[in-house]
């Protein structure tokens, strides 16, 4: 009796949500990780808000045109291979597409709406079809094939530009994204920090992974409060004194030998955190280093690496 009961638990859980399991006065449906292959019954909601179905095993969007309500739309990690059918979904503020099979961007036309569009991890090789979505804020492109920074002059209010895990060789293509907060460009194919200087707002950028030699261009960034050039080919820390809202500073994974060009840092009187393991001023001095790193940073260091300064 007992396996019998064990073994009708396990169909229940493996059956599609029926519509008798939603309320047409539901305004949020969570669906997470519950196996479902098809999206269906979902007809009858008529104030939901915000629907997640991550984790599940869907290759298509479909059955939700008719919800006009909709703020937010979680379709994380499924089999979804085509953006489609939400295009009368005119509220729609956020949609997360990440962790799917997608190729190309499109279908996302009339969403004019939309303020945060995730697309991390899947087969896109082209930014393309994002013109009218001129009230994005937030856009994550991580993990995907691109090689180029393209098309995206359009979206002047966009506040974070997430690129990391690509095959970028260029910083372009930014010059009209002024309000722009948040740049991350790490693990791609950079050999120069370049074309930034009208990203004036610009708070945190990070640029680790890649295979930048020299600091520079950073002098109309003066509102930088994290800078991460982890594991790149830095011999030399300059041209960042100008920097002085800096807090993080990660530098960890370099060819930084000595430890006076930390003086570079002297008028960084907000800064918590710097990261310089793995540099030969490090390795060449481990037991020192940390004792000299701080007499040579401003008393306002909290951390340096992984620790906590004493």
């Amino acid at each position: 009796m007992n396996v019998e009961k064990e073994e009708e638990n396990v169909r229940m859980s493996q059956e599609q949500p029926r519509p008798n399991q939603i309320s047409p006065d539901d305004e949020i449906v969570d669906f997470t990780h519950s196996r479902l292959t098809k999206i269906e019954g979902f007809e009858i909601l008529q104030r939901v808000e915000t629907i997640c179905l991550r984790q599940n095993l869907l290759k298509k969007i479909e059955g939700l045109n008719s919800l006009k309500s909709l703020i937010s739309l979680d379709l994380y990690d499924n089999q979804i291979e085509e953006i489609e059918n939400v295009e009368e979904l005119t509220n729609l503020q956020q949609l997360d597409l990440s962790f799917n099979a997608i190729s190309s961007i499109n279908g996302l036309s009339t969403l004019v709406d939309l303020h945060r569009l995730y697309l991390v991890q899947n087969r896109i090789s082209v930014v393309e079809n994002l013109q009218s979505l001129v009230n994005l804020r937030v856009l994550e492109l991580g993990n995907n094939k691109l090689r180029k920074i393209e098309n995206i002059k359009m979206l002047c209010c966009l506040e974070e530009l997430h690129l990391g895990g690509n095959k970028i060789t260029e910083i372009c293509g930014l010059e009209t994204l002024v309000n722009l907060r948040i740049l991350t460009l790490q693990q791609n194919r950079i050999l120069e920090i370049a074309n930034l200087e009208h990203l004036e707002s610009l708070e945190e950028l990070y640029l680790s992974d890649n295979g930048i030699s020299v600091i520079k261009n950073l002098n109309h960034n003066l509102k930088l409060r994290v800078l991460d050039l982890g594991n790149n080919r830095l011999t030399n820390l300059e041209n960042i004194s100008m920097l002085i809202q800096m807090e993080e500073l990660w530098l960890n994974d370099n060819e930084l030998s000595d430890i006076r060009q930390l003086k570079e840092c002297e008028n960084m009187s907000k800064i918590e955190t710097i990261y310089l393991e793995n540099n030969p001023l490090q390795t060449n001095d481990p037991t020192g280093y940390r004792r000299k790193v701080k007499l040579n940073m401003p008393e306002s260091l909290h951390q340096i690496d992984a620790t906590w300064c004493k």
